[in-house]
């Protein structure tokens, strides 16, 4: 990259106005310069999480949304809810850049022995602002992929595998044998799937229809519940009871099926119970909300007795928690296995244009079980553009 030649790049940029809209818009920024101990990648390959759309969409009604413009002067406006703009105080009149993580190639580097030995390699990062064509990072925060591994290949190196690996180290730091984990055919619960089989871990899978259950079946998965078939609560029940399975990890956030879970670790720890309690059994049974795909309550009935607990997991704290020596482990194993067991697959490439484009806002806002989209935020633009 040459700076003299290069003074700025794009970057996506979602705004909320005290007027109650939405704007989402590219915006033409410096090109960072890089401190001693940092380096500049220039992004091939940064994935659009859930997580990153509630920053990008927030609560706004996209069904409404309109744009105008072209090409890199888009703008697309969105109204949002008089009733939850309350939630939104915290970010009222402020541009902020989005994307969570991604991978690309070092460009340029500062003087330290550690950043210039990024020089030319493709690595991935974490740490916001990642819709962006250039993003500058501490060497020490990059993962080094190895020789021949793509962007793209790389581009979700954190989010997803390092949920999918904390599920499985909460589960042994909290004492639970097995897991349940809903939304189960998502790219991360497919990675789940990949862990648990490789390291000897029960794993009940719970989806939303036959389409999804196959796709587990066809990875390997043993145990897969359908939630949309009649017998549901049967099923989940004997594979609570063959796995032994105590924690869960629930991606959907509202409706019942926390409820549910808990009911039938219930029902599955009193199968093998010696005596009675009117107080239920003394196993404890815990249910962990990381995602929000239903945005409604959460609803269960108090039928699983009173050893339970229900509350909330984000990767960030966990990682803190477990603190860098340990992360460093989680990270290197996924260096190690980024083309087999962490591999994700993408329904369609997009450029930062085309992630303004309605049509395909609306495609990559479905949040679909098996769709998942990635930015390149390079292609098709033109460093001079």
């Amino acid at each position: 990259m040459n700076q003299e030649e290069t003074k700025t790049a794009l970057q996506l940029r979602s705004l909320v106005k005290k007027t109650g809209n939405l704007e989402l818009s590219l915006a033409r920024i410096p090109v960072p310069v890089p401190g001693p101990d940092d380096v500049v990648i220039r992004i091939g390959a940064t994935p659009i999480n859930p997580s990153d759309l509630g920053l990008l969409l927030g609560v706004a009604d996209m069904s409404l949304a309109t744009a105008s413009g072209t090409g890199a002067s888009t703008i697309v406006t969105a109204p949002i809810p008089e009733s939850m703009m309350r939630a939104m105080a915290g970010r009222l009149d402020e541009s902020m850049p989005v994307g969570n993580e991604g991978a690309g190639v070092v460009v340029a580097a500062g003087a330290s022995l550690a950043a210039q030995a990024l020089m030319g390699k493709v690595v991935a990062g974490i740490g916001g602002a990642m819709y962006a064509q250039y993003r500058c990072l501490r060497a020490s925060d990059c993962l080094v992929l190895p020789d021949g591994t793509t962007p793209a290949e790389a581009a979700s190196c954190f989010v997803n595998p390092l949920t999918a690996l904390g599920m499985t180290e909460t589960m042994r730091r909290e004492g639970h044998k097995a897991l349940v984990h809903t939304a189960a055919a998502s790219n991360l619960g497919q990675m789940l799937n990949k862990i648990c089989l490789k390291d000897g871990i029960a794993l009940v899978n719970i989806v939303r229809n036959g389409t999804q259950a196959k796709i587990l079946r066809d990875i390997g998965a043993v145990y897969v519940c359908d939630s949309s078939a009649p017998g549901f609560m049967e099923d989940l029940i004997a594979a609570l009871i063959a796995t032994g399975a105590t924690i869960a990890f629930d991606a959907t956030g509202g409706g019942k099926l926390a409820g549910q879970i808990l009911t039938g670790m219930e029902a599955a720890a009193n199968a093998t119970a010696k005596t009675y309690s009117r107080y239920g059994s003394t196993v404890h049974k815990q249910v962990y909300i990381y995602g929000g795909l239903d945005t409604g309550p959460t609803i269960f009935n108090r039928g699983f007795g009173m050893a339970w607990g229900i509350g909330g997991w984000l990767l960030t704290p966990f990682l803190q928690k477990i603190g860098p020596v340990e992360t460093g482990k989680l990270r290197a194993r996924v260096a190690a296995e980024i083309k087999t067991t962490f591999a994700s697959h993408y329904t369609a490439e997009i450029s930062l244009i085309d992630a303004l484009r309605l049509e395909v806002i609306n495609a990559y806002n479905r949040r679909a079980t098996g769709e998942k989209y990635l930015i390149n935020p390079n292609k098709g633009i033109s460093d001079k553009e």
